[in-house]
């Protein structure tokens, strides 16, 4: 081991000496660099995109809840910078990984963006440097895929560099919960590495959760994913009996959480979204297979929530059917495009599909979203341009229906409900809307 590289490391943490470097300047990058300026150190943020970088640089924004005044007091302290230059890789103390891992068509784990960051940093990674890989992704991907690119003869992970794996942890739209505000769990490739990569954490955020290595570490975030997705699949699943037996399984769920234990409410809705919950359980179900394993409650709950955006369309049809419509020809606003509610971010929205699907089947298709302006292109969907349409009473009186798919907060629901001819609600979103209610539809 190189000499006093713990000790070494330990000591800029201790003097606040220590730059942050975060790859990935996106919704996991920005917020973690928030906890570490607010906790005094520097940081100096990398991304691949220029347009971002300047914004960053110019004390501008391009996530809601970190705002452009945010990054401008980030600017005047002299604790952030923004590059699109990987040779300054070598500048920081410590380099955190945060990169999408998307799946391939195959459904299978996509580490290009860790692999490429990965080879980056190999070519200017220096001696006593801590290098931690934030991205969700499988057990024993720090192992097996980051460090045989890091290490070299002269280059020793846990020797003469440090490395752990320490899983992002998000809450967009929570108030509640910020990165600093969140508990991270670490994992180290060995003691040191655990020990220094602990250390920092400490310093910036709520509370740090070791654990033996960087394996347990990545299978826990991938935990966390499986159990909301297996969750959520079975409220859906349920949603579809009860609903053909007249059942609200709103008023179900309603109930059954006033039990004060052994029950948490999870809930229906038209698919899932965002980068964790569609994404992440497929890395450890392909890693099953590749053991020989079938992870049979994963790909199940996959089944059932992939399934939710065409029950949605095919419920729409039969609500529209009631009142003498077809969808050939109807006018319908989706009301929603982020995967979540108060949030901006479009990740793996169910909106996208629910617009390809009803478009296909002949709808006159358009949307509100105050989080959204403007549709963005996303790789796997051919839409259309379009822009967010303002829900005002006119504007609600001229179409034939009205589907929520995020129950943004921002949303006049009483102004939806008294002017919409139709209202087809996936999240319960009306249901203190007072009145008039007998053309309102929850699927």
């Amino acid at each position: 081991m190189s000499p006093n590289i713990k000790r070494d490391f330990l000591s800029l943490i201790d003097q606040k000496t220590c730059t942050i470097g975060v790859i990935g300047l996106g919704y996991v990058g920005l917020p973690l660099i928030d906890a570490f300026v607010n906790a005094g150190y520097r940081c100096l943020g990398f991304d691949i995109d220029p347009q971002k970088v300047d914004l960053l640089n110019r004390g501008q924004s391009y996530i809601k809840h970190i705002d452009g005044d945010r990054i401008s007091q980030w600017l005047a302290l002299n604790r952030f910078e923004a590059t699109t230059d990987m040779q300054r890789l070598s500048e920081p103390d410590a380099l955190l990984i945060c990169v999408p891992t998307p799946l391939d068509e195959a459904r299978d784990p996509d580490l290009k963006y860790v692999v490429s960051t990965c080879r980056h940093i190999s070519q200017v990674l220096r001696p006593g440097q801590l290098v931690v890989l934030e991205s969700t992704t499988y057990p024993t991907t720090t192992r097996d895929v980051v460090v045989p690119i890091l290490e070299t003869e002269n280059m020793k992970a846990g020797e003469d560099f440090l490395i752990a794996y320490s899983p992002e942890r998000e809450d967009p739209g929570n108030p509640d919960f910020s990165a600093a505000g969140i508990p991270k769990v670490v994992g180290g490739i060995n003691e040191v590495s655990l020990d220094c990569a602990s250390k920092l954490y400490e310093t910036a955020v709520a509370g740090v959760i070791p654990v033996s290595n960087c394996e347990v570490a990545e299978a826990a975030k991938v935990l966390e994913n499986i159990y909301r997705a297996v969750n959520i699949a079975l409220v859906n699943e349920l949603k579809v009996l009860f609903d053909s037996m007249g059942i609200d399984v709103w008023e179900v769920i309603d109930a059954a959480k006033t039990k004060p234990f052994g029950f948490q409410a999870f809930y229906p809705g038209p698919g899932l979204g965002g980068h964790c919950i569609p994404i992440d359980p497929f890395y450890l179900s392909w890693l099953a297979r590749k053991q020989g394993l079938n992870a049979r409650f994963i790909e199940l709950a996959g089944e059932v929530n992939r399934a939710m955006p065409e029950y949605v369309v095919t419920r729409t049809s039969e609500f529209l059917n009631e009142f003498s419509k077809p969808i050939r020809g109807s006018r319908i606003c989706l009301a929603g495009i982020a995967y979540k509610k108060d949030v901006d971010d479009p990740r793996e929205s169910p909106s996208f599909e629910l617009l390809e699907l009803l478009l296909a089947r002949g709808a006159e298709m358009s949307y509100s979203d105050p989080h959204v302006p403007q549709l963005p292109s996303m790789r796997h969907f051919n839409l259309p341009s379009m822009e967010s349409q303002p829900l005002t009473a006119e504007y609600l009186r001229s179409l034939d229906a009205v589907l929520i798919a995020t129950d943004h907060t921002d949303f006049d629901y009483d102004t939806i409900v008294q002017h919409a001819p139709l209202v087809i609600d996936t999240r319960n979103a009306t249901q203190h809307v007072k009145g008039k209610r007998d053309h309102i539809r929850k699927t």
